[in-house]
Formats: C-alpha cells, structure tokens, sequence
C-alpha cells in the first residue's frame, strides 16, 4: 500500500515536499515513481527510483526545479517541488511497480499498485 502525503496550495515559486510511505513490501528492492495527472492530459511519469539507486527523470518541464529521494529508513520516497508554477496543478500519485529488482519506466501501465494522490494546486 502507498500513501501519499504533502499537497496543498500555493502560490507561484512556492516549494513543497510531497512524501509517499509504502507499507506491505521494501521500496529499495522495486521500482518506485511519481507521476502527475494534470487536467485535460494523460498521467505523466515525473521520476523513477529503483534497486539501482539511479533515479531516472522523464519530465523536461520539472528538470531543475524538482527532485525525487528515497528514505530506505523510513520506507518512503520524497518529491521536493520547488519554484512551482500554475502548469504544475495536477494530482501527484506515487506508483510501484511489483517486480522485485525490476526496471523503471515510464509507462503507468507497468505499475501495479498506486497511492490515492495527492492534489497540488498552484495559483495566486
């Protein structure tokens, strides 16, 4: 199970530190994302972390401005949003796919198990 924390609203160039804490297996060993849903788009991949321990960055628009970390301690992941702007306003979900040692990618269909999102709005 995923359970996704830390959305709310701000205003532009505002930051906030979404958390995802996972219960029921070891996010070090599967992959783990965050994607994002805006209104109007399909569910966009954002970060993928995985047993690797290289996090793979799929979204131009977040680059610089976002970041993905992994806490193997508290068996959660983290997406720091930072200088936030409008086109960001979507719902921001984790998602983890169930292979052990598995690959990341960027397809949502490739994960199996989904936090209940969390609504970012960004607006002055």
């Amino acid at each position: 199970r995923l359970v996704e924390s830390g959305g709310g609203l701000v205003q532009p160039g505002a930051s906030l530190r979404l958390s995802c804490a996972a219960t029921g297996f070891t996010i070090e060993f599967y992959p783990i994302a965050w994607f994002r849903q805006v209104p109007g788009k399909e569910r966009e991949a954002l970060f993928c972390r995985s047993d690797e321990g290289r996090t793979r960055e799929y979204a131009d628009s977040v680059k610089g401005r976002f970041t993905m970390s992994r806490d193997n301690a508290k068996n959660s992941v983290h997406l720091q949003m930072d200088n936030l702007k409008p086109e960001d306003t979507g719902v921001y979900y984790c998602a983890h796919m169930s292979e052990l040692y598995g690959r990341c990618n960027r397809a949502a269909r490739a994960y199996d198990t989904w936090g209940q999102g969390t609504q970012v709005t960004v607006s002055s």
